[in-house]
């Protein structure tokens, strides 16, 4: 029995009515997790403007905030499903909101990696509470399609008000605390996720299945394909802001650019949704790659408004496909519900390397935006590579 069949054949029937619930309450949750890496060109864009920071600090400053979100991913496959998870939402929303709000009234430099570290901490735990609560769910990538929808959704509305309306005006401090606000907010979907994991069942035996530390190879294979696609395409998008202030874009254009982009981001999540089962895994990472090499090409050959907007949209709308079509592969692969929690941890770990990698190659004389743009397109071949692999075991990690 494969881990598909697992979740959706022996796990106790859950009512239709109750699906849609949890799948938004996780929804909402998990885009506390999100934020930092949804508004991070912005945030990381604001913080050099209004400290005079470097290419390379920046981008320091953005690996930072996800080495602590990758310290609190790793814990999260031995305790996640032990705790409240009403409580867990409460407490890291508030966490995540007071790291925010800390970071509004600092002036030193080591103080702000202390707080950007505690922001991605708190918010990993909400990405990994709404990861493992749609590991429960039967369909797969609807599920992960719903939560990239709505969290992009969230996310295209903050980026909409905040360059023009906020960080025009009062800088990073004021932007630092409308996103604190946005997340105390979102953490009302306290009172509708579920308490506990719903148990998985043999079928054999009638039994409570319970799986050691172990994880199937194919996790891990699907793990590591989904890091390096990350690695460029994150890097990309920690200085995607940073395009745009060369070819010299006012706050509404760089306000309607991101805003746009996670709207079509949040498009193509939900058309994931509604339309990934019926694309094998090769043609499926075919069309990202060739929506990811458009979007590129369309940025590296940009001198105004209007070709960097297309290409950050088109890029933007294949990339969150790529990001769902492997999350829900990963899923697949554990009937246990522990691998999907490794996503955020592959994600953590890649914003760690991406941004602090574009920096360097951003910081060597006269290399403009060219070896960014590579780079995201090097590690968005990776996911089509692997589906060549001729062995089961890519099959079972990479399958849609």
């Amino acid at each position: 029995m494969d881990a598909t069949q697992s979740l959706s054949t022996t796990r106790p029937a859950m009512a239709d009515r109750h699906l849609l619930g949890f799948m938004l309450a996780a929804s909402l949750a998990s885009t506390i997790g999100g934020l930092p890496f949804n508004s991070l060109p912005v945030m990381l864009g604001s913080l050099a403007d209004s400290f005079g920071l470097t290419a390379q600090t920046v981008g320091l400053l953005g690996s930072i905030c996800f080495a602590g979100y990758l310290l609190g991913t790793l814990g999260a496959p031995f305790w996640m499903n032990r705790l409240d998870w009403r409580v867990l939402t409460a407490v890291s929303a508030l966490g995540t909101a007071s790291a925010f709000a800390a970071s509004a009234w600092v002036w030193s430099l080591p103080a702000m990696y202390v707080a950007w570290a505690a922001i991605g901490f708190f918010a990993s735990t909400m990405t990994c509470l709404g990861m493992r609560i749609l590991s429960d769910l039967p369909n797969k990538v609807r599920a992960f399609g719903v939560r990239q929808g709505v969290e992009l959704s969230v996310t295209a509305a903050v980026l909409f008000a905040l360059p023009p309306l906020v960080l025009a005006h009062f800088g990073y401090a004021g932007g630092a605390l409308a996103v604190a606000a946005v997340v105390l907010l979102l953490g009302m979907s306290a009172w509708w996720v579920p308490m506990r994991p719903a148990p998985v069942f043999d079928d054999a035996q009638g039994q409570v299945l319970r799986s050691g530390l172990r994880l199937p190879a194919a996790a891990w294979l699907g793990v590591s394909v989904f890091f390096f696609f990350l690695v460029g395409n994150i890097g990309l998008w920690a200085f995607l802001e940073r395009i745009g202030a060369g070819l010299k874009l006012a706050p509404t254009e760089t306000g309607l650019v991101f805003a746009v982009l996670k709207l079509l981001g949040g498009v193509a999540a939900f058309s994931v949704a509604a339309f990934g089962d019926r694309l094998g895994r090769r043609a499926a990472f075919s069309l990202v790659l060739g929506g990811v090499g458009i979007g590129l090409l369309l940025l590296g050959s940009a001198s105004s408004f209007v070709p960097f907007a297309l290409g950050a949209w088109v890029w933007e709308f294949a990339f969150t496909c790529g990001c769902v079509f492997q999350t829900a592969a990963i899923a697949r692969s554990d009937a246990s519900g522990r691998a999907v929690l490794l996503v955020p941890a592959a994600f953590a770990l890649s914003s760690m390397v991406g941004p602090g990698l574009a920096g360097q190659l951003l910081a060597q004389p006269g290399s403009g935006f060219g070896p960014l743009l590579m780079l995201a397109l090097a590690s968005s071949v990776i996911p089509l590579l692997a589906t060549l692999l001729p062995t089961s075991l890519a099959d079972e990690g990479s399958g849609l």
